[in-house]
């Protein structure tokens, strides 16, 4: 019942289920309120590897320009929130970005390449949610939203494959990818029971 027309980014291991489509959708409020949390948490990502690595002159140019963006759009999402008169209150994280940041490895360089390949997997995915909320939101205004952001997240992915290019050997960073890919995949294959982005 997905659609197989939308865009797809070849690091995901396994499709997101439709159980989260009907989940999202039946809590679009819920989504949209942790769609803000997940777009300020973008920006802080790519500030703390700025800070903790900032002689890396390539990586802090490109994502100080992801920093700015994430922030943009979470000015955009809190501004739908406020429409819809839902205060910017906190939400209980899904286990996703835990498990993830658990795969993160101590040591230097080991560090420095996970945090850029778990960084690009969830903007993998945010891409692909939004692109089925995109498809599949009942409230065309909203919709148009998502799929206006979809790009966004994509170049995200890339800027954070280039990073990882850039700072290590091709070889090594492909297998780690699909190494985190896999546990990617594995964090999402039982639906979170509280509606979330990444549940």
């Amino acid at each position: 019942m997905l659609s197989s027309e939308l865009p797809t980014i070849n690091a995901l291991r396994q499709p997101s289920s439709w159980a989260w489509v009907e989940q999202a959708i039946a809590n679009i409020d819920t989504i949209l309120l942790d769609h803000s949390h997940c777009e300020r948490k973008a920006a802080g990502v790519a500030l703390n590897l700025i800070c903790r690595y900032p002689s890396n002159a390539k990586m802090v140019r490109e994502l100080t320009r992801i920093a700015r963006e994430e922030l943009e759009h979470f000015e955009q999402v809190n501004q739908r929130l406020e429409r819809r008169n839902i205060p910017l209150s906190p939400l209980a994280p899904p286990p996703y970005g835990a498990g993830l940041k658990a795969q993160i490895r101590p040591k230097e360089p080991d560090r420095f390449l996970d945090s850029l390949l778990i960084s690009g997997l969830i903007e993998a995915r945010s891409h692909e949610r939004l692109g089925l909320l995109a498809t599949h939101c009942p409230e065309p205004e909203l919709a148009k939203f998502y799929h206006s952001l979809m790009a966004s997240e994509a170049r995200h992915f890339g800027v954070y494959w280039v990073l990882a290019d850039t700072y290590f050997e091709r070889e090594i960073f492909i297998q780690r990818l699909n190494e985190l890919a896999v546990v990617e995949s594995e964090l999402l294959a039982t639906l979170h029971p509280e509606p979330r982005i990444h549940s």
